[in-house]
């Protein structure tokens, strides 16, 4: 990375810190964005080039993932097969599982505040969403037809839900309770 990619990604996780740390103290409708810039020791300017508002702070790992699969273009000799395209769904859930849980405080954190937040879990729904889309979105721009990019996509969300729900909010019990519903489901067919 350049200096500069450095510095932003610094300037990135000292707000992302600084937000976690402040959520965790007093919730998170009683934190300003102002609050978690000075805590952060950056401007209103610099929280606003890295986040539309504080509620994207929370999905900041979600995003990181949902700009690598839109910036993955790697062409392939020839569409996968619906079997091999969900177990690339099932390795790129698996990964997702791996992100959101690095943290394990903060994850727990995150679905605490999710669960208690109408409006984070609304957005946390759409974040979902979007990942689901931008994966069929790259099946069809593979090969696969729409129709079974949609459904490889829609059942890699509805196994990450099964595990979440599973796993509650323990990040050990995440990725094996995910595997497990990819698991089922193999057993299924």
């Amino acid at each position: 990375m350049t200096l500069r990619e450095r510095k932003k990604r610094r300037a990135q996780e000292a707000i992302v810190d600084a937000a976690y740390a402040l959520f965790a103290e007093r919730g998170f409708a009683d934190v300003t964005v102002t609050e978690i810039a000075e805590r952060a020791e950056v401007g209103r300017t610099t929280f606003f080039r890295y986040f539309g508002d504080k509620r994207e702070v929370l999905f900041v790992e979600e995003q990181n993932l949902l700009d690598a699969l839109l910036a993955d273009a790697t062409p392939v000799a020839k569409a996968p097969t619906f079997r091999e395209a969900l177990e690339l769904g099932r390795a790129a859930v698996g990964a997702m599982c791996r992100m959101v849980t690095a943290d394990r405080e903060r994850y727990r954190l995150h679905e605490k505040l999710v669960a208690e937040n109408e409006e984070l879990h609304d957005r946390s729904e759409r974040k979902l969403l979007n990942l689901t889309e931008a994966m069929a979105n790259r099946l069809t721009a593979q090969g696969m037809p729409a129709a079974e990019a949609a459904l490889v996509a829609h059942v890699g969300l509805a196994c990450f839900r099964a595990g979440r729900a599973v796993a509650g909010d323990d990040p050990a019990a995440l990725e094996p309770s995910v595997d497990n519903a990819f698991a089922v489901l193999s057993r299924a067919r």
